[in-house]
């Protein structure tokens, strides 16, 4: 069957005049225009094609990749408001419809905005919203503690980073966790750090507990060497001096020179940390 919004891996079928036919093993057929057309082909060779709907409403195909999937969530830039709503930039000719019922506040040209990307039942047409928490439940989360995870970054607050996990659940990276310069729509790799009893999931992003201590150990080591040997940290310095030089936490910093120690790596003085020579 041929899915709107969907890839597909498609035979090449015929040559015609707007572009190549392709087809599959059901019997279905959609056109794949001259601008998409592979430089070398032969009839009868596959491709993996991308499927939506054209601007006269027709089933298209494209080799081009969009920047959001079908039922899940991603940060596009509104591009045009008309009297039906607004147009999203999404990586294809035909711009992503978000009907004005789905804009959980007016959209505006220029503006960057997270939404959510469904298929509209009655129409058959892709279509987006930024009214995106009813898509988001923690009721039954299925990851665990120090499960990798694929994160959005939905907003900031003073609290520190919201984001979307796996495209299914609410989570939140506390501003004490992080280290790095992130903004709203960057998509990272996290960690689970803690699963609490509401299901509300709290991530990091460097891997926790035993999972961290031997790279952060190695990348202290490394750090040590290239300054002859020296570090003016300790297990005593402030969390802000070893953030910035180092740009872990103290906790993480801490387990890691005692890896370090015990492997007989480092001398821990009043000054500093020695490596050992």
């Amino acid at each position: 069957m041929l899915e709107i919004g969907k890839y597909h891996r498609m035979r090449i079928d015929r040559e015609t005049e707007p572009g190549l036919f392709l087809s599959n093993e059901e019997g279905d057929d959609v056109l794949l225009p001259n601008k998409y057309v592979p430089a070398e082909y032969k009839i009868w060779d596959e491709l993996d094609v991308y499927v939506y709907l054209d601007h006269e409403e027709r089933p298209v195909a494209t080799t081009l990749k969009p920047y959001i999937e079908l039922n899940g969530f991603g940060y596009l830039r509104c591009t045009t408001v008309s009297k039906i709503g607004a147009f999203l930039d999404w990586g294809l000719e035909k711009e992503l419809f978000v009907p004005f019922a789905q804009q959980a506040r007016p959209m505006k040209v220029g503006s960057w905005y997270i939404v959510y990307m469904y298929l509209d039942q009655k129409t058959n047409r892709l279509a987006a919203t930024s009214k995106t928490i009813k898509y988001l439940s923690n009721d039954q989360v299925d990851v665990k503690k120090f499960d990798k995870v694929a994160i959005l970054i939905s907003h900031i607050t003073d609290r520190g980073a919201n984001a979307i996990v796996n495209s299914k659940y609410r989570g939140l990276i506390y501003k004490e966790d992080i280290f790095e310069d992130i903004r709203t729509g960057d998509q990272l790799e996290g960690w689970v750090k803690k699963i609490r009893p509401d299901g509300k999931i709290d991530i990091v992003l460097q891997e926790e507990g035993y999972k961290s201590i031997e790279p952060n150990a190695q990348y202290i080591y490394e750090e040590l060497m290239a300054n002859d040997g020296f570090l003016p940290l300790h297990d005593k310095s402030a969390p802000e001096d070893i953030q910035s030089q180092l740009g872990l936490s103290k906790k993480s910093f801490k387990k890691a020179i005692g890896t370090l120690y015990r492997d007989r790596k480092i001398l821990i003085k009043e000054d500093g940390i020695h490596s050992v020579a």
